[in-house]
């Protein structure tokens, strides 16, 4: 009998409203805030994403800054005393409408998720065998002997040795780093459309974190599949994202395409991300640097800028005012007072959108002369 191929899906159409170029995933101004004895707390506010098939946005920040909380909210696995609002739209669906039974059909078939902690993402008490087969016996018409070859093929496809005889242990007679893998072939399993890595190379070393995001992009590009990737590491997503968003405090503080982040970066924060990262070309035993401080209290949340108090350039409005998400006039969203790149510091936000705004007339009235100087 032959072996089901890894990139083989099923046969379910892809519901679209406006064709192939409309967006897979639109969330807008989605938050999710956490009922607590203490008062609520604001974990993801006012977030808006749109991802196509076959692209990649990463998702980026220190623990705490609301990553995670974002995917699971997109996904619908938020406790009860979760409360989300806003819209999040799949294929045209509104899935904060969705009941249980309507996500479970959703879950596992069309879209997915590698979790961040495999020791309790994986049953303990259950074979990796039936936890890999789970979603492909709930969503394809597969036999059991189907099913059981397309679980050794997805074991083998991520590097785990012995596949066969893998499907008979335990999680916990395996290393940390096999257990990862293990939850990556699980949320393979189906050929989902959209698939959420939620920092999907922990626990494993630097030649095999590279050969998982291999793997990742590889089923990617045979699926046309989607990918949210959430890291804490700019140079994860550095060449694996189109687009790059950095969440501080439970918001996108900057949104870019991934060149036009790095070339350009406008917030303070993801600058200090980007510091904190070590380097090769640094003498041996250099200082990392770390960003000082720790991140703001969601309970009560500071009034001004939320990365004020950490921020080397903050001035006295940054801790009186937040400041609104604003675009430059190429895409590219911030949300900060004083930008990074600008040469003077007493230039603002306003200065820069000033300054778009300028660029964009001037366009329009180039555009009107030339329809002059064709019809004249």
């Amino acid at each position: 009998m032959t072996t089901p191929s890894l990139t083989k899906t099923d046969d379910r159409p892809l519901r679209t409203q406006d064709g192939d170029d409309a967006p897979l995933l639109v969330v807008d101004g989605l938050s999710t805030t956490f009922a607590s004895p203490k008062g609520p707390i604001r974990a993801v506010e006012d977030v808006s994403l749109e991802l196509r098939r076959g692209h990649t946005i990463g998702i980026v920040g220190e623990s705490g800054s609301g990553k995670s909380v974002l995917s699971r909210s997109i996904m619908g696995l938020v406790p009860s005393y979760a409360t989300r609002t806003g819209s999040v739209r799949y294929e045209g669906t509104e899935l904060l409408d969705a009941g249980p039974k309507e996500l479970r059909k959703i879950w596992g078939a069309q879209m997915s998720m590698v979790f961040q902690d495999p020791m309790t993402a994986l049953n303990p008490v259950q074979k990796i065998g039936a936890q890999i087969t789970e979603s492909i016996r709930e969503h394809l018409d597969y036999s059991k002997t189907q099913r059981r070859d397309t679980a050794i093929a997805l074991l083998r496809s991520v590097g785990i040795p012995e596949p066969e005889r893998r499907l008979k242990q335990y999680p916990h007679e395996l290393s940390g780093g096999m257990r990862q893998r293990v939850v990556i072939a699980i949320a393979l399993a189906c050929g989902p459309h959209l698939l959420f890595a939620d920092e999907p190379t922990t626990a494993l070393d630097v030649t095999v974190q590279a050969q998982i995001l291999d793997l990742l992009e590889t089923q990617q590009a045979e699926r046309n599949m989607a990918v949210i990737l959430v890291t804490h590491d700019l140079g994860v997503v550095a060449t694996r994202a189109d687009e790059i968003a950095v969440m501080y405090g439970g918001r996108i503080v900057e949104q870019a395409p991934t060149q036009v982040l790095f070339r350009q970066m406008r917030h303070p924060y993801t600058e200090a991300l980007l510091r904190s990262i070590p380097r090769l070309d640094l003498p041996s035993h250099t200082r990392l640097e770390a960003i000082s401080g720790r991140p703001p209290d969601l309970l009560h949340p500071p009034q001004g800028c939320r990365f004020a108090a950490r921020c080397p350039y903050a001035q006295p409005k940054c801790h009186a005012e937040e400041p609104e998400l604003v675009d430059d006039g190429t895409g590219h969203l911030f949300r900060c007072w004083y930008p990074v790149g600008i040469a003077s510091e007493q230039t603002t936000v306003d200065s820069v959108v000033a300054e778009a705004h300028v660029r964009e007339v001037g366009d329009e009235i180039a555009t009107d002369t030339d329809v002059i100087e064709e019809e004249a």
